[in-house]
């Protein structure tokens, strides 16, 4: 097994570090307040660490799991300490009144962070279309993934097929946009149609 690291220590980032640590990998929690991921650390049922703030993460790949508007400044804080890395970013640009998405026309908060990003990292969009406590409950659920670096976008598969999930894969980065508006999508139906949180898509493949 390997190291995994998430930036944030927030529901989101709980649950994803819940199901890390019962499919027996290490989990490095990383936060601008040190108190903050030592509480989440000690809280998972395996052994987990706790990394530096700006340092560079133990993980080959790194989550990051804060809001979308901080992941720019969280991105910028870590600078070069995220060259080489695979950073999968689960945010979900969504306004505040949940009108839309706040990223420019044509783009993806997927695509405006890995502009922050050094050359040599790699960003893979998942996890944004699952509610964390979803997640939490266990459970086969499928993950929609985009990425152009084919190498990355395997080693997440594999990654997130040890958590259990079933990756499915929707193509290049830009994909990425289509992915967080069903994001948005979700959390529609979530307080409309389907009236309960509990839920979560999944692709029937007859």
């Amino acid at each position: 097994m390997s190291t995994i690291s998430i930036i944030g220590s927030g529901g989101m980032a709980a649950a994803i570090a819940g199901r890390i640590a019962n499919a027996g990998h290490t989990v490095e929690i990383v936060n601008r307040d040190p108190a903050k991921a030592r509480a989440l650390a000690d809280r998972l049922t395996a052994g987990a660490t706790t990394g530096t703030y700006g340092a560079a993460p133990m993980g080959d790949i790194v989550i990051l799991a804060v809001p979308y508007a901080s992941a720019a400044a969280v991105v910028a804080d870590f600078g070069e300490a995220l060259d080489g890395k695979v950073i999968i970013d689960i945010t979900n640009p969504i306004a505040p009144d949940l009108s839309g998405l706040v990223t420019p026309h044509g783009s993806s908060g997927a695509q405006e962070t890995a502009k922050g990003l050094p050359a040599g990292a790699h960003v893979v969009k998942a996890f944004n279309t699952i509610f964390g406590h979803v997640l939490a409950k266990g459970g086969r659920l499928d993950a929609f993934i985009a990425a152009d670096d084919a190498e990355a976008k395997a080693r997440v598969s594999t990654f997130l097929e040890s958590l259990g999930l079933r990756p499915l894969d929707v193509g290049g980065l830009q994909r990425a946009q289509t992915l967080e508006a069903l994001g948005l999508m979700m959390i529609g139906l979530a307080k409309n149609g389907a009236g309960t949180w509990d839920i979560a898509l999944n692709v029937d493949i007859g």
